[in-house]
């Protein structure tokens, strides 16, 4: 097997080097001294030259103003910018899009992927629920037009279900959404948030709805590495037919994506600090020798780079399956599962031991390794710990018994 990327996966590595290189961490203040968020938006100068040089569309189709490339591209692009932190909804707004191409209606897709492309639109999402334990979908309910929310709430599946169906699809129908999102990435910044919600049958949709829509507020939130989050509250708000997706796996697929991404900022943050772990310890001297030779130190930084290791193979195997939609003995959601295993609990270590081995330099705010400590923090709260991952891999095996 070859497991080589393509050209054209290779070159969209190089444009975002040659992109991110002009990238420093601290062009914000620092998380440890500012109180609050770090700044109000998100870095409009990088998210001008991501549209500049195309790595916005990077997984669109050419119909849309796309390259066409896959999820591993973009997981490819999400680990570059991870290893300058940043500030820009690259996850969130080309995921978006790209369930939209996916499983979206084309009058969506035409109002909404070009424009996104060309960076003049900018997507974020709503995937942590209310508390960030419960399943995202479950925190927003959808019902068509007319229903009242208790008929909406309590209406037996069969007649749901078929009010549903009606109301999804006549002419100037749509859907009316309540409920909350929490801890939303940059959805200040966003012209457009995806929100997951559940109808009365129970099934998952995933409507899209402007920022600024009748019923929709946002309360500032601030996630541990400093950025801006929004608590999304949606009272009422109204949604056209063609803009609540209500394909059979969407927001699943959805789901499996943000996650894999997630774990591809991981593994970029993760190795960008190995580096300056390497780095550091090659130069600070003690008895008169590097102390990156002292056997102590070579085998924390070995068993970092084994980390790295198993969170790079990991994380090819969920994109690669979300990108091919290839069958196995488990679900894609069990390849996402041991992705996130590695990412989380991985993250979290090299972190800790590059501010174990840098002593009390590692500490100094003038110095960026604490910006990503609490990056990967942030990272490793999103995923969730990987005592929760392994039970439901666990769950997955007794559901598919292998062999």
């Amino acid at each position: 097997m070859d497991f080589t990327f393509t050209e054209e996966q290779q070159a969209a590595v190089e444009a975002a080097r040659a992109v991110f290189s002009d990238v420093a961490p601290d062009r914000t203040p620092s998380p440890a001294l500012t109180p609050g968020a770090v700044a109000d938006d998100i870095d409009r100068q990088l998210w001008n030259e991501l549209a500049r040089t195309d790595l916005l569309g990077l997984t669109l189709s050419p119909d849309h103003g796309g390259a066409g490339l896959d999820p591993i591209a973009l997981c490819l692009v999400l680990r570059e910018s991870a290893k300058v932190l940043a500030r820009v909804p690259l996850l969130e707004s080309c995921a978006v899009a790209m369930a939209i191409q996916r499983y979206g209606g084309s009058t969506l897709a035409a109002e909404l992927l070009p424009r996104a492309g060309r960076g003049e639109l900018i997507l974020t999402v709503g995937a942590n629920g209310r508390s960030g334990h419960d399943p995202a979908e479950l925190a927003v309910t959808a019902r068509p037009y007319g229903e009242s929310g208790e008929s909406g709430e309590s209406g037996e599946s069969g007649e749901s279900g078929e009010s549903e169906e009606n109301g999804a699809s006549e002419e100037g129908s749509g859907w009316v959404l309540d409920g909350v999102q929490s801890a939303v990435p940059w959805a200040q910044a966003a012209d457009w948030i995806a929100v997951p919600a559940h109808t009365a049958g129970g099934r998952p949709v995933l409507a899209l709805l402007p920022r600024t829509r009748d019923g929709v507020t946002l309360a500032d939130q601030v996630s541990t590495s400093g950025e801006r989050l929004a608590e999304v509250r949606l009272d009422g708000a109204r949604v056209e037919a063609h803009e609540l997706i209500d394909a059979p796996g969407c927001w699943e697929w959805l789901r499996s994506l943000l996650t894999t991404g997630t774990c591809a900022l991981a593994l970029g943050l993760g190795e960008r600090v190995l580096a300056m772990t390497a780095e550091y310890t090659g130069k600070r001297e003690q008895f008169g020798f590097p102390v990156a030779t002292f056997q102590a130190v070579a085998v924390q930084a070995a068993d970092r780079y084994i980390d790295l290791r198993a969170m790079e193979a990991t994380l090819w195997q969920a994109a690669w399956r979300i990108s091919s939609d290839a069958g196995g003995p488990l679900p894609t959601a069990a390849d996402v599962a041991v992705a996130k295993i590695w990412a989380s609990d991985g993250v979290r270590r090299v972190v800790q031991t590059a501010q174990h081995l840098h002593g009390g330099f590692g500490a100094d705010t003038d110095y960026p390794l604490h910006r990503f400590h609490a990056w990967a923090k942030q990272i490793e709260l999103s995923l969730g710990p990987a005592a929760a991952h392994e039970e439901a891999l666990g769950d997955l095996l007794a559901a598919h018994p292998l062999g």
